[in-house]
């Protein structure tokens, strides 16, 4: 096991510069996930850590050493890809004990190695078959048991869950999760799906344009976006966000948004009177209040989705799109006025112009 060190990290394609300038301490054990949308440069990133890619400028250390002109093969790391990269001509046994193999391993480690980690994945009664013979999670599962005969100082993830259905990609990532809690190898693991990084990190790396938005732990992120990239990434369904003008009248504050609707907000915001900001609120946050209350923000219903647990519910409120969702079950139909008042505490105030959280 080791750490990571990632300092002043650049990649650049000729002119054109993808990576600018990262910098991210993982620490020995830890279970990193970067996150954000296609093209954001995570996946260039994480071959940078492997040494699939050449860094333009910078330093990536792996327990403390620098590893820029270390070959791949020297750097003690294991890396699980998208497409599983199973040999089709070789068993489940082979493939799991090839690299092993190529180092010259004693049979007798080879063999309990495999044991081992098949074992641990489940794949004990298919080691005897080839790739074309099992399913998608199967063979995750076997691209993960590969990884983990080599015994690695870090792995690496490059979205390995993408060409799983989604019901098996709700119990891989539970089943990963808890491999790393049995294991406790140094992960970095890449994915544009923030329900999986929320679910399975230690901490978050959000990434967008080549750029890290911010980095902390799930709830952290979720709780205290730094901007509203990050505000609207992270969280099922997105943020709701409305522009307006802050206003503060000695003890009370709220932000004025279009048709004169209030939303309130703490009085310890650091917005001055008069400030362009953007006001953000999640859907959860939105609590249903009485029809003949004048409380709340009136809303007119255009969509709903029921979803068993949860009714998420498509609304016009202060002149824009907005988006509510209620734990409890409610006669809504399309067309129908509702009121929503928005939870004070909850509330998240944006400059208008930076996106930077006040």
């Amino acid at each position: 096991m080791a750490s990571v060190g990632i300092a002043q990290v650049r990649k650049a394609y000729g002119q054109h510069e993808v990576i600018h300038g990262i910098d991210i301490d993982i620490m020995d054990e830890e279970f990193v996930v970067l996150v954000g949308p296609s093209g954001c440069g995570k996946s260039t990133l994480l071959r940078m850590v492997a040494g699939l890619e050449q860094i333009t400028a910078g330093e990536i250390a792996i327990g403390g050493t620098v590893v820029n002109l270390v070959p791949p093969k020297e750097r003690d790391i294991a890396m699980v890809f998208q497409n599983y990269a199973l040999y089709p001509h070789m068993t489940v046994y082979d493939n799991m004990a090839f690299s092993l193999k190529l180092r010259k391993a004693d049979q007798g480690m080879v063999e309990k190695r495999v044991r081992e980690a098949a074992d641990i994945l489940g794949l004990v009664p298919y080691l005897d078959r080839y790739p074309r013979q099992l399913s998608g999670g199967q063979r995750q599962r076997v691209a993960m048991g590969r990884a983990i005969v080599r015994d690695p100082q870090v792995f690496l993830f490059d979205e390995p869950l993408s060409n799983l259905d989604a019901k098996l990609r709700v119990q891989m990532r539970t089943e990963i999760k808890a491999l790393h809690q049995r294991l406790r190898t140094t992960s970095i693991y890449v994915t544009h799906d923030q329900v999986e990084a929320m679910t399975m990190a230690d901490r978050i790396v959000v990434m967008h344009d080549g750029h890290v938005e911010q980095i902390g732990t799930p709830l952290e992120l979720y709780d205290f976006p730094a901007n509203t990239f990050v505000a609207g990434f992270i969280g099922s369904p997105s943020m709701n966000f409305f522009d307006g003008t802050f206003r503060r009248d000695g003890r009370s504050a709220w932000v004025e948004a279009a048709g004169g609707v209030r939303f309130p907000v703490e009085p310890l915001t650091r917005a001055s009177d008069g400030q362009a900001v953007t006001y953000g609120i999640r859907p959860g946050h939105l609590t249903l209040v009485s029809d003949s209350s004048e409380a709340g923000i009136q809303a007119r219903i255009q969509v709903i989705e029921p979803t068993g647990d949860d009714t998420v519910v498509f609304c016009r409120m202060a002149e824009q799109e907005a988006c509510a969702m209620f734990v409890e079950r409610h006669d809504f139909w399309p067309g129908d006025t509702i009121r929503l008042m928005p939870k004070l505490a909850s509330g998240h105030v944006f400059d208008a112009t930076t996106g930077q959280r006040l």
